[in-house]
């Protein structure tokens, strides 16, 4: 089983970000960019349970949802990873996300 704490400690630090954001800073970019991220990976673990299946896409919860969308979607995809570089790309897609976000 692969370590998935550096994805873990990755998303609980920008889901505390997003928390702390002001209304207008998740307005402007953080709610969508958060919300593209959980998408994302929402998508690559349900393409890694069935890859015969078509992802279903995550709802748009609104932009005070985001923060648990993103560690739901990112607990789950830890679940399904295999190695250490599936990891490192997954924390380097938070921390992009992170970035692009602002926050």
């Amino acid at each position: 089983m692969v370590d998935t704490t550096p994805l873990t400690r990755a998303v609980d630090h920008f889901a505390d970000r997003l928390r702390a954001a002001p209304q207008s800073r998740l307005q402007r970019s953080a709610a969508g960019e958060a919300l593209g991220l959980a998408r994302e990976m929402a998508r690559r673990a349900q393409l890694r349970e069935d890859p015969a299946a078509v992802p279903r896409e995550m709802p748009d919860a609104g932009m005070f949802a985001v923060a648990d969308q993103v560690t739901v979607a990112a607990h789950d995809l830890a679940l399904v990873l295999d190695s250490e570089a599936e990891v490192e790309e997954a924390v380097r897609l938070v921390e992009e996300a992170q970035k692009r976000a602002g926050v």
